[in-house]
């Protein structure tokens, strides 16, 4: 059912389980593949699927090593996803499909009560600044070339295919800069500003400098091979 997909925002209690990654960063409007192995996770995805079914993605801060068994620090920065599709596996390990709905941040984690991590989370809305109305149909048509140039596909599959197809279908600019920050292979650190980033033509500008386009007021660049699109499963 399509309605269940849809993010019911007055439905949210404000309070999100956590699945810290060291290298996924999630973005809103994207499904991910994700692989649910350790005890920790499966709990939360039990726990998840008894309730709302939503479970923000996040990102483990530098030094994560030290003390991944633990509760190490996280970036602020997270993508609030809900489960579209789940299967148990006879071990008691999980394959599921993880459907990004809104970005958000980290107010304050909970205490340790369960195995798994919690926190209040603060939702932030698509802002579409008055000052960028002027460039935002230019800065979607370059955004839009750019990323067909850019995108990775696997073998087989043709440019001209529903990746073309659905770049051609005019999608909102906040829609298209979240599928681009999440397909393409950008620097880590570029994808976590960009989902930090709720200024929907900032994120653009942001995008067209690391993909080699000049762009007033942009804040970052570099794009570093580290991942392919569509996504493999990630594994917790």
């Amino acid at each position: 059912d399509a309605e269940e997909l849809i993010f019911d925002e007055t439905r949210f209690s404000g309070v999100a389980r956590l699945f810290p990654l060291p290298d996924l960063v999630m973005f809103p409007h994207v499904m991910q593949p994700l692989h649910i192995f350790e005890p920790r996770y499966r709990e939360m995805l039990n726990d998840a699927l008894d309730g709302d079914g939503l479970i923000a993605m996040s990102v483990l801060a530098p030094g994560w090593e030290e003390d991944y068994d633990g509760r190490p620090a996280l970036l602020p920065q997270v993508c609030l996803g809900k489960v579209v599709t789940h299967q148990r596996l006879h071990d008691g390990r999980y394959n599921i499909m993880l459907l990004g709905s809104r970005r958000a941040r980290i107010l304050a984690e909970g205490p340790a009560t369960r195995s798994f991590r919690q926190a209040e989370i603060e939702l932030l809305d698509e802002l579409y600044s008055a000052d960028g109305e002027s460039d935002r149909a230019e800065m979607q048509a370059e955004l839009t070339v750019r990323f067909q140039k850019a995108l990775p596909l696997p073998k087989g599959v043709k440019a001209e295919g529903p990746v073309h197809e659905l770049l051609a279908s005019e999608l909102p600019l906040g829609v298209l800069t979240d599928l681009a920050s999440f397909a393409l292979p950008l620097d880590a650190r570029l994808k976590c500003e960009l989902l930090a980033e709720a200024d929907v033509d900032c994120r653009a500008r942001m995008l067209l400098q690391a993909l080699g386009a000049p762009w007033k007021r942009n804040r970052s660049s570099a794009v570093a091979a580290i991942s392919g699109y569509p996504p493999r499963f990630s594994c917790n």
